[in-house]
């Protein structure tokens, strides 16, 4: 007999199906920053927790500074190692401008290798995040991100 007040059963070794989990690949990232702007988990710098509910799809988010790009390089090998927890899936990796203007060609040469082995998104610079605040207009790379924060995944299909 289930006491009162208890909802349904959920296993504590599996991560959620529900929402999407922003992964710092170090501090400062910008992961809170998205996450207040477009919904879904600030993870913080670690991976999803299942005893936390935390959701399964993420996004791993960097500076493009060479620190920030080394940090998303290094998560990338953990993941690709295997070390991450079951049935955790990057959605993609998201670079938030760590300044204005055009990035130096060994930074560039970095995100191509990045774009290699995931889906990248880059953020550009915006002066008001700043200041903790959203901006007046958002720049169309968010908006194109907050879709993917409300897709939801096609469901697995058995295959015959």
């Amino acid at each position: 007999m289930r006491a009162y007040g208890d909802g349904p059963a959920r296993r504590q070794d599996m991560l959620s199906e529900d929402g999407l989990g922003w992964i710092g690949a170090h501090g400062g990232a910008g992961a809170t920053t998205l996450t207040r702007l477009l919904g879904g988990t600030d993870i913080g710098c670690r991976w999803p927790d299942a005893m936390l509910a935390e959701p399964a799809r993420v996004m791993m988010v960097g500076r493009t500074n060479l620190d920030g790009l080394r940090a998303v390089s290094r998560a990338l090998r953990a993941l690709h190692e295997g070390r991450h927890p079951a049935g955790m899936r990057l959605v993609a990796v998201v670079l938030m401008a760590d300044a204005p203007g055009r990035l130096p060609v060994q930074l560039t040469s970095r995100i191509r290798l990045l774009r290699s082995v995931a889906p990248v998104y880059r953020v550009p610079w915006i002066p008001s995040f700043r200041l903790g605040e959203t901006p007046k207009r958002m720049p169309k790379q968010l908006v194109r991100l907050s879709t993917m924060v409300d897709s939801r995944p096609e469901p697995h299909r058995r295959r015959s």
